[in-house]
């Protein structure tokens, strides 16, 4: 059974459900319309666009075009990550860079190699739409993880130094902020695993129902790809702490107060030009 197909017209009647969050924003004061209408426009601009790109991308189907295009998408998760981050861009980026790519690359030749497996290993159906469910979610944990991290460490400096001060390692000291952080990356993760089936029905799997595939092959894929993504976040979450370590604290374990953003920066540039 092939998905039916929807028209233009048919897709704009979906933009009038939009009515109903813009009636309570209006009625409860919200102030949500020009950041729902922004977000719809801008959701529907890119989608429409990767959309066209996604179709020559799958009929090319050029192992190079494939990695550079999965490379393009890990560079725009990592900054995404970073900027949500209360560090700066500059001293985190490359690490960041680093820990995604491998827990992206790892986990997708993993699936492509061994579970699927499949002859091309660089396939775009796979390894770009896998890439895309193992980013979204890891990065989303990264966001967590790397905001709990150096937040935790900052706000309970003296803590963190009476530790070190006692004799433990750079590494001992870090461990229990280490621990918030992935618990806190993985939670909603795991809260849909736990749920998955009873309470909803996710994203992929019923992406390939109606794309007319059987329902035991989506469950299949949907166990998979959930595995997959819970795996993917905790290499990038612990790698991405890691591997930022020597940027952001001193050859003694002190954290560097300049890698942190400095939200009064403009305020106090404002006071020096006075």
């Amino acid at each position: 059974m092939e998905t039916i197909d929807l028209s233009v017209f048919s897709l704009g009647l979906t933009f009038l459900l939009l009515a109903v969050p813009v009636i309570l924003s209006l009625v409860y004061g919200l102030g949500l319309i020009k950041s729902l209408f922004y977000s719809a426009a801008r959701m529907t601009i890119q989608l429409v666009l990767i959309g066209i790109f996604l179709k020559y991308l799958f009929l090319w189907n050029n192992a190079l075009i494939n990695l550079s295009w999965l490379i393009v998408m890990i560079c725009v998760a990592v900054f995404s990550a970073v900027k949500s981050s209360a560090v700066k861009i500059s001293k985190i980026v490359i690490p960041c860079f680093f820990s995604f790519s491998i827990a992206t690359f790892a986990v997708i030749m993993y699936l492509n190699i061994v579970v699927i497996p499949i002859d091309n290993i660089f396939d775009a159906r796979y390894l770009i739409v896998l890439g895309g469910m193992l980013l979204g979610n890891s990065l989303r944990g990264n966001i967590v993880g790397i905001s709990t991290f150096y937040k935790n460490i900052r706000n309970d400096t003296k803590k963190y130094l009476y530790v070190l001060s006692l004799g433990a390692s750079r590494y001992e000291a870090l461990l229990p902020y280490i621990r918030e952080s992935i618990n806190l990356a993985l939670k909603p993760t795991l809260a849909a695993m736990a749920t998955m089936g009873i309470v909803a029905l996710p994203g992929m799997m019923t992406g390939v129902i109606l794309g007319g595939a059987d329902p035991e092959v989506a469950i299949k894929y949907q166990i998979m790809i959930m595995v997959a993504i819970v795996t993917s976040t905790i290499i990038s979450v612990v790698l991405t702490i890691l591997m930022t370590l020597p940027a952001c604290f001193s050859r003694y374990g002190v954290l560097r107060q300049d890698v942190f953003i400095n939200k009064n920066g403009y305020q106090n540039k404002r006071r020096k030009a006075k």
